[in-house]
Protein backbone atom coordinates (compact mmCIF):
# COMPACT_ATOMS: atom_id res chain seq x y z
CA UNK A 1 0.00 0.00 0.00
CA UNK A 2 2.81 2.29 0.78
CA UNK A 3 5.24 1.56 -2.35
CA UNK A 4 2.30 3.38 -4.60
CA UNK A 5 2.82 6.81 -2.70
CA UNK A 6 6.74 6.06 -2.38
CA UNK A 7 7.16 5.78 -6.00
CA UNK A 8 5.14 8.99 -6.65
CA UNK A 9 7.07 11.57 -4.38
CA UNK A 10 10.11 10.15 -6.73
CA UNK A 11 8.45 11.07 -9.51
CA UNK A 12 7.89 14.40 -8.61
CA UNK A 13 11.20 15.52 -7.80
CA UNK A 14 13.70 17.59 -9.80
CA UNK A 15 16.17 15.21 -10.56
CA UNK A 16 13.45 12.85 -11.91
CA UNK A 17 13.04 14.95 -14.47
CA UNK A 18 16.46 14.39 -17.04
CA UNK A 19 18.38 11.25 -17.01
CA UNK A 20 21.80 11.67 -17.32
CA UNK A 21 25.09 9.97 -16.68
CA UNK A 22 27.73 13.40 -16.52
CA UNK A 23 26.78 16.80 -14.87
CA UNK A 24 27.02 17.82 -18.72
CA UNK A 25 24.48 20.63 -19.56
CA UNK A 26 26.23 21.16 -23.01
CA UNK A 27 27.59 24.85 -21.84
CA UNK A 28 30.85 24.70 -20.01
CA UNK A 29 34.23 23.80 -21.42
CA UNK A 30 34.49 19.63 -22.06
CA UNK A 31 38.06 18.37 -21.47
CA UNK A 32 40.62 17.84 -24.11
CA UNK A 33 40.41 14.47 -25.39
CA UNK A 34 43.89 13.66 -24.88
CA UNK A 35 43.68 10.10 -26.14
CA UNK A 36 41.89 10.93 -29.12
CA UNK A 37 44.21 9.20 -31.52
CA UNK A 38 43.80 6.08 -30.10
CA UNK A 39 40.05 6.03 -29.65
CA UNK A 40 39.91 7.17 -33.18
CA UNK A 41 41.77 4.69 -34.67
CA UNK A 42 40.02 1.62 -32.09
CA UNK A 43 36.78 3.24 -33.49
CA UNK A 44 37.60 3.22 -36.94
CA UNK A 45 38.87 -0.32 -37.47
CA UNK A 46 34.90 -1.66 -36.06
CA UNK A 47 33.21 1.37 -38.21
CA UNK A 48 34.56 0.71 -41.00
CA UNK A 49 32.83 -2.32 -43.43
CA UNK A 50 36.82 -2.50 -44.55
CA UNK A 51 39.34 -0.96 -42.81
CA UNK A 52 42.13 -2.25 -44.83
CA UNK A 53 43.91 0.16 -47.95
CA UNK A 54 42.43 2.97 -46.46
CA UNK A 55 44.00 6.29 -48.97
CA UNK A 56 44.29 9.75 -48.24
CA UNK A 57 43.75 9.80 -44.66
CA UNK A 58 43.61 13.02 -43.04
CA UNK A 59 42.51 14.50 -39.22
CA UNK A 60 42.48 17.69 -37.56
CA UNK A 61 43.19 18.33 -33.72
CA UNK A 62 40.20 18.02 -31.82
CA UNK A 63 38.70 21.92 -31.42
CA UNK A 64 35.62 22.73 -29.39
CA UNK A 65 32.56 23.72 -31.78
CA UNK A 66 28.93 23.18 -30.72
CA UNK A 67 26.83 20.60 -31.76
CA UNK A 68 23.36 20.16 -31.18
CA UNK A 69 23.36 23.01 -28.68
CA UNK A 70 26.15 21.15 -26.57
CA UNK A 71 29.59 22.05 -26.68
CA UNK A 72 31.90 19.60 -27.65
CA UNK A 73 35.44 18.54 -29.25
CA UNK A 74 35.36 17.76 -32.40
CA UNK A 75 38.35 15.86 -34.72
CA UNK A 76 37.72 15.90 -37.98
CA UNK A 77 38.38 13.07 -40.43
CA UNK A 78 39.08 13.05 -44.28
CA UNK A 79 39.78 9.28 -45.75
CA UNK A 80 39.23 7.24 -48.69
CA UNK A 81 38.00 3.84 -48.85
CA UNK A 82 37.72 1.10 -51.10
CA UNK A 83 33.84 0.19 -52.04
CA UNK A 84 32.33 -2.97 -53.27
CA UNK A 85 33.12 -2.00 -57.05
CA UNK A 86 36.93 -1.63 -55.88
CA UNK A 87 36.90 1.68 -56.99
CA UNK A 88 37.82 4.34 -53.93
CA UNK A 89 35.00 7.06 -52.52
CA UNK A 90 36.39 10.28 -50.44
CA UNK A 91 34.62 10.37 -46.68
CA UNK A 92 34.60 13.43 -44.28
CA UNK A 93 33.27 12.30 -40.74
CA UNK A 94 33.33 14.35 -37.54
CA UNK A 95 34.56 12.61 -34.10
CA UNK A 96 33.01 13.88 -31.04
CA UNK A 97 33.92 13.72 -27.94
CA UNK A 98 32.19 14.24 -24.13
CA UNK A 99 33.95 14.23 -21.09
CA UNK A 100 37.23 13.37 -23.09
CA UNK A 101 36.26 10.09 -24.22
CA UNK A 102 34.71 9.61 -27.73
CA UNK A 103 31.08 9.61 -27.80
CA UNK A 104 30.08 9.31 -31.50
CA UNK A 105 30.71 10.06 -35.32
CA UNK A 106 28.50 12.26 -37.66
CA UNK A 107 29.18 11.50 -41.28
CA UNK A 108 28.87 14.14 -43.97
CA UNK A 109 29.92 16.82 -41.11
CA UNK A 110 30.23 20.07 -42.97
CA UNK A 111 29.01 22.45 -40.26
CA UNK A 112 31.29 20.79 -37.43
CA UNK A 113 34.37 20.70 -40.14
CA UNK A 114 34.26 24.05 -41.79
CA UNK A 115 37.49 25.91 -41.66
CA UNK A 116 39.33 23.38 -39.68
CA UNK A 117 43.12 22.64 -40.88
CA UNK A 118 43.60 19.10 -41.76
CA UNK A 119 47.40 17.19 -41.37
CA UNK A 120 48.57 13.51 -42.31
CA UNK A 121 46.90 10.91 -39.88
CA UNK A 122 48.88 7.99 -41.76
CA UNK A 123 48.28 5.51 -39.07
CA UNK A 124 44.64 5.52 -40.60
CA UNK A 125 46.13 4.21 -43.53
CA UNK A 126 47.66 1.37 -41.66
CA UNK A 127 45.20 -0.51 -40.24
CA UNK A 128 44.31 -4.08 -40.91
CA UNK A 129 41.39 -6.88 -39.97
Amino acid sequence: MLLPIGFASCAGSDESRSITYTDDRGVANQPYPTNHRAEILALMKTYLNNPVGVREAAMAEPVQRTVGGRLRYVSCLRFATRDSAGSYREQRSAVLFVDGRLDRVLENAGEPCAGVAYAPFPELEKMTR
